[in-house]
């Protein structure tokens, strides 16, 4: 059976940064330019959103064993956020790191590895075009025990994140270098080291040359989906042949900007877009989108550990 592609919410500006709750069953993700971390419900088709007013917020993700709380990126900032996900207001907000001192910096895309670590990167000012950005502002950092760790400076547009545990990788995206790298990653020490480019843009005839590398997940056999902003498409990689395209996504939206597994039994693929412009391109940008149909499985996503 060919994959079912089904969209599922609309009307966002920027939706980013899903995370699937695998013991609450829902959806978290953010709209950064609204400034609203949401809450989306399957089962009732129920959909929360608190704003957070005047920030820059890209990344929600939930911590380990304490309800209702959150990792929340605010500008430059990462914030402990308390909310129901039932109200469209949060509770409280304590912000916890702080980086890029002194700049106009904000965080784009993070993910949290299985030690609860928080690896996050940031970008220049958030711009009003991506012909705006001052390319090169940025840093992937990681966050544990009070302290924030450098890892890659002279970032474009800090992006996707995912990890193979198995193979004891760590896959990123720049989205300005128009790659996917692969690391080497000793989870005991936080340290990235070895990188290989395991995909890049400018071989793949069939994308244009504003297609930029966005969002990313693993499923259960260790492959990359990859969101694949200004295309329309989600790409499907194999990690262990570089350049290797197993599958191939097209949905009704051009800015494509991430993806996460989710449903029951984690085989549904959850994909956001944006809607960025007077012709985003589609016909449903800026919509959240369900893939069914897959034959794959993705893996329960980390929650951070505070």
């Amino acid at each position: 059976m060919a994959p079912v592609i089904e969209k599922v919410l609309d009307g966002f500006r920027l939706a980013e940064g899903p995370h699937w709750d695998n013991k609450k069953q829902c959806l978290y993700f953010v709209d950064i330019i609204e400034s609203t971390i949401c809450r989306y419900v399957p089962s009732t088709k129920k959909l929360t959103k608190a704003k957070i007013d005047n920030y820059n917020v890209s990344i929600i993700i939930p911590v380990k064993d304490r309800d209702n709380q959150f990792i929340v990126t605010l500008n430059n900032s990462i914030a402990l956020v308390e909310w129901d996900g039932e109200s469209t207001n949060i509770s409280s907000l304590k912000k916890i790191y702080e980086v890029d001192a002194g700049t106009s910096n904000v965080f784009n895309d993070g993910k949290c590895d299985k030690t609860g670590r928080i690896w996050a990167g940031t970008m220049g000012s958030s711009p009003t075009s991506i012909d705006e950005l001052v390319k090169g502002k940025g840093t992937l950092y990681s966050f544990s025990n009070n302290t924030a760790t450098p890892h890659r400076g002279e970032i474009g547009i800090s992006n996707g994140i995912a990890f193979d545990y198995r193979l004891g990788k760590m896959y990123y995206t720049d989205s300005f270098s128009f790659r996917v790298d692969q690391y080497d990653i000793d989870l005991s020490q936080g340290k990235i080291s070895n990188m290989k480019t395991i995909f890049s843009i400018k071989n793949q005839s069939e994308l244009a040359e504003e297609t930029f590398c966005d969002g990313m997940t693993l499923d259960s056999d260790g492959n990359i989906w990859l969101a694949l902003f200004n295309s329309s498409k989600v790409y499907q990689l194999d990690p262990s042949n570089p350049e290797t395209v197993l599958k191939v996504l097209e949905f009704p939206a051009a800015q494509i900007t991430s993806v996460a597994f989710g449903g029951t039994n984690l085989d549904e693929l959850y994909v956001t877009s944006g809607n960025l412009s007077d012709r985003p391109g589609g016909k449903s940008p800026g919509s959240v989108f369900r893939v069914t149909g897959l034959n794959v499985k993705g893996l329960p996503a980390d929650e951070a550990i505070l």
